[in-house]
Formats: C-alpha cells, structure tokens, sequence
C-alpha cells in the first residue's frame, strides 16, 4: 500500500506536471472507483488545477473550485501518461479504473491490481466531506508536530505500538511497511504496549518516526511516478525481508502473520533477541 512517503512524492509529481492544466475529461472506468456523485466528474471538465495537496494517504485535486480526492488503497497506483490512445478505453476491462485527461494531451490513469477494489475517487467542494479525511490525526512530517504533540497523542493509549502507529485518526499516513521501520530505528517490539513507553522511550519512537518518514520522503523525492513503488521497496530495512539479514546486526529478519497482513522485525535489535510467537495470540514482550 502506498504511504506518506510515496503519496508525498505522488503530490510533488503532480503538482509540477498538472498545476496549470485544464482538465478535458475524467473518465471513470470501474464501477466501484467513483464513491460521490455530486457533483459529477463532468464539472471539473474545462477546469483548470490551482494545486495538489495531500491529506494523510490521500492525494487531493483542486479544480474549478472543487477537490479530486483520491485513496490509493492497498493494491492502487498513479501512472502517468504523456498521450493516451485515441479510442477511449473500454469499462471494467483490466486494471484501469479511472482516466484523467489534459487539455493539453497526457494525464494520468488510475490503476487497482487483483479482484478487491478498494481504490476510491470522491468529487467534493471540501476534502473535509470525505470521511476517511475528516477523521485523520495529524501530519506527522507537519511543522508543529513536535515531541510534546506525540506524547499528548499516545496519553492514555492502551494498545500496541504498532497498532497505534497504523490507527490513521491518531497519526495519519502510517501504514503497515513504515510502522515496522520505524520500530525497527526505535528498537522496539511492535507488541509493546503504549502505556509502558517512559519519557525516554517516547523520545526515541518520536525522533524514529520522523527521521524514518523524512529519510524515505527524500529518496522518493524526485523519482518518477513509474518507479516509485521499486524505491520504496529497496529502501525498506525489514518490512518485506524476512529470511534477509537484519542490515543493523546481521540477525536473521523474522515475521508475524496475521489473516490478511503481516509484520517484520529482527529479534537482536527489538525483541532482546526472542522471536515473537506467529499468530495474534502472540503474547506481548514487555
């Protein structure tokens, strides 16, 4: 799934190729792509985007006084076009599910991989309309994102680090991959409860998240929208490594597996050297 590094990218890329440019057409070619319909998508035709803005994991439009929104979700990608075919694209065949199209020729398809379509468009005068928006923490690359605005938000938390990391409505654009690098720099389990973190420890998890998602804005910075998804994965230093030796220690990158996701980490480095117990009744490490 892409997260804020790579979305934050995305925003950059497109907001130097599309800030300008009127919008001819938004062809909409998965049934399930389009979660709004009013305003229709007809009513950003002719318009011209003033700016590209992210929210979370979030990419948002402006055009024509109105916000494209769009959730990548966990099997969605941007690809850009510098001319599409004459003949439009035929509905539900493939992975496209939705074409934008620049007056000026070129513009970007939407794509969403395997049978679960998740990928989600909405057409609204305020992103704050969408719900997956309205309720997102803060911005944890945001300026006033300080220690002290962590630790306020982790007060009272009961849960496990990394599920706390991943919540979106307390920290937004965390997801699966960059929770474990972060615990990962922060040499910590992902099963330590929140409410056992010392002032000390709270540093260390703050400073961790932000030079983890800093470091990974910066190597996507730059890179084009087709390759993005291989930078990502070749910065990565234990999410999706396991059997691979951990680049700190040289340990071996184990893994937990749940019904539909998994976590990485090295025991050396996070766990005092014991491995995690597979499955979600692993018990919890201190």
């Amino acid at each position: 799934m892409p997260e804020l590094p790579e979305v934050e990218a995305l925003r950059e890329f497109l907001d130097s190729h599309l800030v300008g440019q009127e919008i001819a057409r938004v062809l909409p070619l998965a049934i399930s792509v389009l979660k709004t319909y009013d305003p229709p998508l007809t009513a950003v035709e002719g318009a011209t985007v003033t700016a590209v803005d992210r929210h979370g994991k979030w990419l948002d439009i402006s055009a024509g006084g109105l916000h494209l929104v769009t959730h990548l979700a966990r099997a969605g990608w941007l690809q850009w076009k510098d001319e599409f075919p004459a003949a439009p694209p035929r509905p539900g065949k493939g992975p496209l599910a939705l074409r934008t199209v620049l007056a000026a020729g070129g513009g970007f398809d939407l794509t969403e991989a395997g049978t679960t379509k998740r990928l989600a468009v909405h057409l609204v005068h305020d992103p704050a309309e969408v719900p997956g928006i309205a309720r997102l923490g803060p911005d944890p690359l945001a300026d006033d994102f300080d220690r002290d605005a962590f630790a306020a938000l982790l007060a009272g938390e009961r849960r496990q680090i990394k599920g706390a990391l991943r919540d979106q409505s307390l920290i937004a654009g965390i997801g699966n991959a960059y929770s474990d690098e972060i615990l990962h720099v922060a040499r910590m389990s992902p099963f330590k409860p929140v409410q056992n973190l010392d002032e000390n420890a709270t540093t260390v998890l703050y400073e961790a998240l932000r030079s983890t998602l800093r470091e990974a804005v910066e190597r996507s910075r730059g890179v084009a929208a087709g390759r993005l998804k291989a930078e990502k994965k070749s910065g990565l230093r234990v999410h999706g490594r396991t059997g691979q030796p951990c680049p700190v220690c040289g340990d071996t990158i184990r893994e937990v597996s749940f019904s539909d996701s998994s976590l990485q980490y090295c025991a050396t480095c996070q766990t005092g050297g014991k491995p995690l117990a597979d499955r979600r009744l692993s018990r919890l490490l201190k």
